[in-house]
C-alpha cells in the first residue's frame, strides 16, 4: 500500500515562478526514492499548489526529505523557496 501524502505548497511572496521551478526539480527526484507525484494542482495565480505523492515506503520518504540534492536546490533558492505542509492521509 506504501505511504501516501498530500503537500500543502505555498510559494514564497513574488516568487511564484522560482517555487514552481524548484518543484518541478525536486518532484523529478521522487523516482529515486520510490515515489511517484500522483497528481499536481496549482492554483490560479500560481500562489500555491497541492501534490499527491505516493511512496513505496517510509524509507522512501525518508531518503528523499534528505536527498543531498534536493537540500541543495532549496539552499540555493534560499529566502524564495516555498513552505510546505505535509499530511500523511489514508483513503476512506
Amino acid at each position: 500500500m506504501g505511504l501516501l501524502l498530500i503537500a500543502v505548497v505555498d510559494m514564497a511572496d513574488g516568487q511564484a515562478e522560482a517555487g514552481q521551478q524548484y518543484e518541478d526539480a525536486v518532484l523529478a527526484l521522487l523516482g529515486r526514492h520510490d515515489g511517484v507525484i500522483e497528481r499536481r494542482f496549482r492554483q490560479g495565480d500560481g500562489a500555491a499548489e497541492v501534490h499527491v505523492i505516493r511512496f513505496a515506503g517510509r524509507e522512501g520518504y525518508d531518503a528523499f526529505m534528505v536527498d543531498p540534492e534536493r537540500l541543495a536546490l532549496r539552499e540555493k533558492l534560499g529566502p524564495a523557496a516555498p513552505s510546505t505542509r505535509v499530511l500523511e492521509v489514508y483513503e476512506v
